[in-house]
């Protein structure tokens, strides 16, 4: 092959890669001010989750210790409350 081919089959191949590569997006807010309600709003997030999990848990608990006692059980002699 010749020069001026390779030439142009080396900036063909460049323009393709150009092509392929992935556009370059911020993902944060670039103000500071911004990017604090970011971090804020993430922090509250999970606050919120472990929050969750921890009245789960707490839940759970409370429903095992009733299932122990045997509270959940009716009774077949107990007066009704007419």
């Amino acid at each position: 092959m010749s020069h001026p081919v390779l030439v142009v089959l080396f900036f063909l191949i460049q323009a393709t890669a150009l092509f392929a590569e992935e556009p370059k997006v911020e993902v944060f807010a670039a103000a500071p001010y911004d990017r604090h309600i970011i971090y804020q709003a993430l922090v509250f997030f999970w606050v919120g989750i472990i929050g969750l999990i921890i009245i789960i848990t707490m839940k759970l608990r409370e429903i095992k210790r009733i299932q122990n006692m045997g509270i959940d059980k009716e009774e077949k002699d107990a007066p009704f409350l007419d």
